[in-house]
Parts: structure tokens; sequence; C-alpha cells
């Protein structure tokens, strides 16, 4: 299951966002999203959790916690092709 990790602190990595979630289970994979120009986060990213129960217990648990200075809004990501 892909999330959408949304209002992410600047200056939260990728290793960061990859151990909290791997609280919850397996990460598949890690990304933030990176402005071009700058090579600064964009303040949002995506998780893979291959298990869906691993995926909602942490879409669950990390939604509106506050991670750096910012709390985070954490969903299912939507199928582009949809």
């Amino acid at each position: 299951m892909k999330l959408l990790i949304r209002n992410l602190d600047r200056l939260t990595t990728e290793e960061e966002l990859k151990e909290l979630f791997k609280e919850f289970g397996t990460v598949q994979s890690c990304s933030l999203v990176m402005d071009r120009d700058s090579g600064a986060s964009k303040g949002f990213g995506f998780i893979e959790m291959p298990k869906p129960g691993e995926a909602k217990a942490a879409i669950k648990n990390l939604n509106n916690t506050t991670i750096g200075s910012n709390k985070i809004r954490v969903k299912k990501a939507e199928d582009k092709n949809a």
C-alpha cells in the first residue's frame, strides 16, 4: 500500500521517515519529493508498505503527530490512473 505523507518539516530526511514507519512494519520504499531547482524537500513524500494491515496501523498512529516542527498528515495515496 502506498502512503502519502504531507506537511513534513523541510529538514526531515528519508532515513528519519523510514525509521518512523518501520515501527509499524516493513517499509518497501521511501521517497521525499524534492524541488528540482533548490534540491530542498517540498514537504511531502511517499512510503510503500507491502502489508495493508501494517500500512493502516501506520496511518492510524502517525496521522496528526508532530515530527520536527510540523504536524504531519498520513493517508493512502490515491492512484493517479483512477
